[in-house]
């Protein structure tokens, strides 16, 4: 498909460079995909809005401070860690890098050091750091929360975010960039949902950076999704199945719960126990097999993300979502609010 058919126009204004507090007070557009009027609702309302039964699939990775800033020589080099390769070496975007050399040593905040190992086709590289310790101690020592280009271009990360960019989930080290459909929740909605019946269980899957690279290509069949490492167990995975057996819906809690649930279900909707990289890139088209809805937040124009809403409720209703998003003062992005889609 024309990648200009998922393009729409969204005012500046409506980006949120910060989140509302309390997380569960962000406002929440309600879709459905038989047509009816758009809901206005906050995502507190979310025990109301679901049935007993129901369950909220929620990703448990957690975002650890891949920004890095540094110099090669007397060249300022800045990278965004996207993805582990082993132990000490880890797949980086790198700002400023065109002069960068395999071999060349990039020399970061603390004493922290990095090798130029190899580049890739895509212009990211291998970097290999030095020394002994954890990667991630490293990290926490010199780098920042990997904000999103669209905030950390109009303000500067600060303490706030190492809170603000953390779900309440968040257990598995690994994600350079926030599951922000989880941002909104608090333990006072989740008491909430459990009083209502609606269950939870979680997966992870490490969002990488390319999911905020832009879509290069004309068609989508053109555009190559960078992979992300993710993980269901056995035991997840049968209870998913069962409850759906039972009559309840799997409402994934963001895109990158959808597509792992989408990645570990086979043609016959079975979810089975899934372990290993994936680059699964949904389209309009798409059959979805494990998702019954979703709960996102706002995406870029002729984003993938965009494509993925689009493949689940239809290209025209999606439209009509995000016009009336816009209209009627909507946040957008990571920080902004959510819509609850339920095709």
């Amino acid at each position: 498909m024309n990648v200009d058919l998922f393009d729409f126009d969204l005012p500046a204004e409506r980006i949120a460079l910060r989140p509302v507090r309390p997380r569960d007070a962000a406002r929440l557009l309600v879709a459905t995909g038989d047509g009816a009027p758009f809901g206005d609702r906050h995502v507190r309302d979310l025990p109301q809005l679901l049935r007993r039964g129901d369950v909220l699939v929620f990703n448990d990775t957690r975002v650890i401070p891949a920004q890095l800033e540094g110099h090669r020589g007397e060249a300022r080099v800045g990278a965004t860690l996207h993805k582990r390769i082993d132990l000490r070496r880890w797949q980086a975007f790198i700002r400023n890098g065109k002069r960068l050399r395999e071999g060349d040593c990039i020399a970061f905040p603390s004493e922290v050091q990095a090798v130029a190992e190899q580049r890739h086709e895509d212009g990211s590289w291998t970097l290999a750091f030095s020394g002994e310790e954890p990667v991630e101690v490293l990290l926490e020592r010199a780098g920042q929360m990997p904000l999103p280009p669209y905030i950390a271009g109009k303000r500067p990360t600060d303490a706030a975010d190492r809170e603000d960019y953390q779900t309440m989930f968040a257990r598995q080290d690994g994600a350079v960039a926030a599951p922000t459909a989880s941002l909104h929740f608090t333990p006072d909605l989740v008491a909430a949902l459990d009083a209502a019946g609606v269950a939870r269980e979680t997966l992870t899957l490490h969002v990488g950076a390319g999911t905020f690279l832009p879509v290069k290509a004309q068609d989508t069949a053109e555009h190559r999704m960078h992979a992300e490492w993710g993980r269901i167990d056995a035991e997840t995975a049968d209870r998913l199945n069962a409850a759906r057996g039972a009559g309840g819906r799997l409402i994934a809690v963001g895109t990158t719960s959808l597509r792992l649930l989408e990645s570990a279900a086979g043609e016959d909707g079975v979810i089975r126990a899934f372990e290993g990289d994936t680059s699964i890139f949904i389209t309009p088209g798409y059959r979805f097999r494990a998702v019954d809805g979703l709960m996102t937040n706002f995406h870029l124009p002729r984003s993938t993300l965009f494509m993925l809403v689009s493949a689940l409720m239809g290209l025209e209703r999606m439209k009509a979502v995000y016009a009336y998003a816009v209209g009627n003062d909507y946040r957008f992005y990571s920080y902004g609010d959510s819509s609850l889609l339920l095709p």
